[in-house]
C-alpha cells in the first residue's frame, strides 16, 4: 500500500501564454492560434508534473480564466459588479453577477478534462466550480420574473451536468473546489450562510451513486490569490464538522499553513466519515520557500497519528495560481514543491513500512 497524494488543480501560467490571453482578449490574436497556444501549455504543463513522478495530472487550469468562473466566462447575461471576496493583503477579487435569466453554463469542465488526457499517461482528476459558489451570482435584489429558487433548480441541474460530465469523460476525481466554506464564516459567524451552501452542495451530490461518489471529493483552504488568504483567521473548528457531512469520497484539507496543525487533525479524526480519505495540505504554495522531503514526510507521520493511513493522502494547501494572472508563484517554484510533496509523501510511506 502506498499513500495516495495529489496536487489540487491550478498550475501559474508561463509568460508566452499569459501574453497570448491578452493579446486574445485584446483581438489581436485569433481564436485557433490562441487555442494552440493553451494546448501547448497544457500539454507541457502535464508532462512536467509526469516528471515530477506525479501519479496523478490535471491541467493546471491553463486555458480557464479563473476556478470559479470557467463556467460562465462569455455568458451575454452577466454584469461586472457581482460580490466582492476581500484579501488579507488587501487586495479584492470581485465575481459577476446574473443580470437575467435562464441560468446555464457556457462551459463545462469535461473539455478541460478531455483536452488533458489526450497528453496524459497518468490519471487525471478534474476541479470543478461548486454549485455554492456560483450561487453567489444571484443578485441580492433578484431578478424580475426569475427567481432564486427558479435559479437555483437550473444551478443544481448544471452543477450535476458539470460533474457528470467529468466521471463520464474519465476522471480520475472530481473535486469541487469549496474555498467559500471558510469565508462564508467569516461574513456569516452564525453558520447559517455555511448551512446554506453545504445543503446545496448536498442536493447536487445525493444525484450521484455511491460508486460514483467514491470519484468524488471537496476541496477546502483559506483561499490563496498573490500570496494572501482571505479567511485564514477563521477557525477551522467552527467548519470541519459540517464539512465533512458532505456527500463525498475524498475530502482535501489545507493544512501545511495552520499555525497548530496537531488541533486541526484532532478535529479530522473525530469527524472524518468512515467510508472517506482524507488528503491533508503538507506544501504551502504561498510561501516562497520549496520545503523539503523531510519536512513532508514528517508532517505525513504526523497526521498518521490522527488518521488511519489507509484514509490518508497528501496535497497542497491549494492551487498555485486560482485565477489566471496571478504570478506570484514561479512555474519552477510550483514544480519543485510538488516534486517535494511527491517524494515525501514517499518517504513517510517508507517510514510506516508501507
Amino acid at each position: 500500500m502506498t499513500i495516495p497524494t495529489e496536487l489540487i488543480g491550478s498550475m501559474p501560467r508561463s509568460n508566452e501564454l499569459l501574453a497570448a490571453m491578452a493579446a486574445f482578449e485584446a483581438g489581436s490574436l485569433d481564436g485557433a492560434k490562441y487555442a494552440a497556444i493553451q494546448e501547448q501549455a497544457v500539454r507541457e504543463t502535464i508532462e512536467t508534473l509526469e516528471a515530477t513522478g506525479s501519479p496523478v495530472a490535471t491541467d493546471g487550469e491553463q486555458s480557464k480564466p479563473s476556478f470559479l468562473t470557467y463556467p460562465v466566462e462569455g455568458l451575454s447575461n452577466l454584469s461586472p459588479d457581482g460580490v466582492v471576496i476581500p484579501f488579507a493583503d488587501g487586495h479584492t477579487r470581485q465575481l459577476p453577477s446574473l443580470a437575467s435569466g435562464p441560468f446555464r453554463y457556457k462551459t463545462h469542465a469535461d473539455e478541460y478534462l478531455r483536452a488533458a488526457r489526450r497528453h496524459a499517461k497518468v490519471p487525471v482528476k478534474q476541479a470543478v466550480a461548486a454549485p455554492s459558489a456560483l450561487s453567489l451570482l444571484y443578485p441580492s435584489a433578484g431578478i424580475t420574473g426569475y427567481s432564486r429558487q427558479q435559479f437555483l433548480d437550473d444551478l443544481a441541474n448544471e452543477a450535476e451536468a458539470d460533474i457528470r460530465g467529468c466521471l463520464d469523460a474519465g476522471a480520475h476525481v472530481v473535486q469541487l473546489d469549496f474555498e467559500e466554506a471558510r469565508l462564508s464564516l467569516k461574513l456569516d459567524p452564525s453558520a447559517g450562510l455555511l448551512d446554506d451552501f453545504i445543503a446545496l452542495n448536498n442536493r447536487v451530490l445525493s444525484r450521484f451513486t455511491g460508486d460514483e461518489r467514491a470519484r468524488i471529493g471537496v476541496y477546502t483552504g483559506p483561499g490563496a490569490d498573490q500570496d494572501s488568504t482571505h479567511s485564514l483567521d477563521v477557525d477551522y473548528a467552527g467548519l470541519l464538522p459540517k464539512l465533512f457531512t458532505l456527500f463525498v469520497g475524498n475530502f482535501y484539507v489545507q493544512l501545511a499553513s495552520e499555525a497548530d496543525p496537531d488541533r486541526v487533525l484532532r478535529i479530522i479524526a473525530d469527524h472524518l466519515p468512515s467510508e472517506a480519505r482524507v488528503f491533508i495540505g503538507v506544501i504551502d504554495p504561498i510561501d516562497p520557500r520549496v520545503e523539503t522531503a523531510e519536512e513532508v514526510r514528517d508532517r505525513v507521520l504526523l497526521a498518521g497519528r490522527h488518521i488511519p493511513v489507509d484514509r490518508l493522502g497528501t496535497c497542497d494547501d491549494a492551487g498555485f495560481a486560482p485565477f489566471a494572472d496571478d504570478q506570484s508563484t514561479s512555474r519552477q517554484t510550483a514544480f519543485a514543491k510538488i516534486r517535494a510533496r511527491v517524494e515525501g509523501t514517499a518517504l513517510a510511506a517508507e517510514s510506516l513500512g508501507l
